[in-house]
């Protein structure tokens, strides 16, 4: 039994209680396992939770005393999060991978898991968090955001990289000043 690429609403997604469970993983903690087989596209699970602004994240993470490697929240384009620890499904336990067979997608504001590629019964669902980190990435943040993955291509953290700066501008060369 596969679960229809067509699901498109929660209500319906609570089906994917028939497709994947929340079991110990050996990549970090708790994982999501496939129940049946996938095919490549489908959808599996919506992301859920309470949609909280980043100042709220904040003031949780900081409630709870965690660090902010650890957490349930997933960012959206909007600039909003959802606390995937309030009011979340099993999709909160999803683990990350350098070499994934999941990804998420962003739709009208919601998150959807789908699969890249098929999917065996019983295998991890993974899918690479790519968290963007502002701050200096020292080796006291990559081993804070480190990686388990165990992909032979696996990068040792679950950060994305750092975009490249482009530098100033050459002295000789003016630079633009912003637009009004």
């Amino acid at each position: 039994m596969t679960l229809p690429a067509s699901l498109s609403d929660s209500a319906s997604l609570s089906a994917a209680s028939a497709v994947c469970e929340v079991r110990n993983s050996s990549i970090h903690g708790q994982g999501v396992f496939a129940l049946c087989a996938i095919a490549p596209g489908e959808r599996i699970v919506e992301y859920t939770g309470e949609r909280v602004s980043w100042e709220e994240t904040c003031r949780r993470n900081e409630e709870k005393g965690g660090p902010i490697n650890h957490t349930f929240f997933f960012s959206l384009d909007d600039g909003m999060l959802i606390d995937g620890g309030m009011g979340g499904n099993e999709s909160r336990w999803i683990n990350h991978s350098c070499e994934p067979n999941c990804e998420a997608v962003e739709e009208d504001g919601r998150v959807f898991i789908h699969a890249l590629h098929p999917i065996a019964s019983g295998e991890e669902l993974k899918y690479n968090y790519g968290l963007i980190y502002e701050a200096r990435h020292t080796p006291a943040v990559k081993r804070a955001f480190a990686c388990f993955c165990g992909a032979p291509t696996c990068s040792g953290t679950m950060l994305a990289p750092k975009r490249k700066s482009r530098g100033k501008p050459a002295p000789s060369t003016p630079a633009t000043p912003p637009a009004p």
